[in-house]
């Protein structure tokens, strides 16, 4: 049997980097995993007397709502994901670190999450504004690590499926600039303005990221088959 030469990060001694997809993949879900469990723990029942159980309930709606935005922003990281790495065949340093970036910023949801709900529930104004920032920076810092994914994706194609359209990854690079662009409009309106329409455009970004995570260049290929 021959040298494995489709390998570019070998190492002398060790087994070859490239083929890693699949633990890559094992350990991805398994930390998307944890989030989506860490973001339900910020749902607690409330500590109230007899006969007030309903308007306490009432009352988190800001819980429910900082719940219902974050699950559906981490579950779109998720398929975004899945959708990346469907066309991926082969592994390396570089896009194992990636990776590393994007489960690092996805990470940091569930506190912002809290942060935020604790924020809303008190009421107060400053308190609220500082919670949409550090939600907004977590988001913003979450499209950044995934424009470095696709960039790096849209410079390796030798990674990818031989299937996949060299115009895919650069489309998604700027499906992760739009989502910069989305949190830092979404801090500036919440400052500017007021944290709920802040949370407003929190939930939009998600919604649209939902509808797009098989990729701007397969939605453009389907409206323009012969284009």
């Amino acid at each position: 049997m021959g040298a494995d030469t489709t390998s570019d990060e070998a190492r002398p001694g060790g087994p070859p980097l490239r083929r890693e997809t699949s633990r890559l993949l094992s350990f991805s879900d398994g930390v998307f995993a944890i989030i989506i469990t860490l973001l339900v723990l910020d749902l607690q029942p409330p500590r109230v007397g007899r006969g007030q159980l309903l308007h306490a309930l009432f009352e988190q709606w800001p819980a429910y709502l900082a719940y219902v935005t974050s699950y559906v922003f981490v579950a779109v990281s998720w398929l975004n994901h899945r959708s990346a790495f469907n066309r991926v065949t082969s592994s390396g340093k570089g896009l194992q670190w990636y990776n590393l970036a994007v489960l690092f910023s996805t990470a940091l949801v569930p506190f912002a999450t809290s942060v935020l709900s604790q924020a809303l529930r008190e009421g107060d104004q400053s308190d609220q504004r500082t919670g949409v920032a550090l939600y907004g920076l977590v988001g913003g810092l979450l499209s950044v690590t995934w424009l470095g994914l696709y960039h790096y994706l849209a410079r390796h194609h030798d990674l990818l499926d031989e299937t996949v359209s060299g115009g895919f990854f650069p489309m998604e690079r700027a499906r992760a600039a739009a989502g910069v662009l989305g949190y830092a409009l979404a801090i500036l309106v919440g400052f500017l303005a007021s944290p709920l329409f802040a949370l407003v455009i929190f939930l939009l970004l998600p919604i649209f990221y939902a509808m797009t995570s098989s990729g701007l260049y397969e939605l453009r290929s389907l409206r323009h088959p012969h284009g």
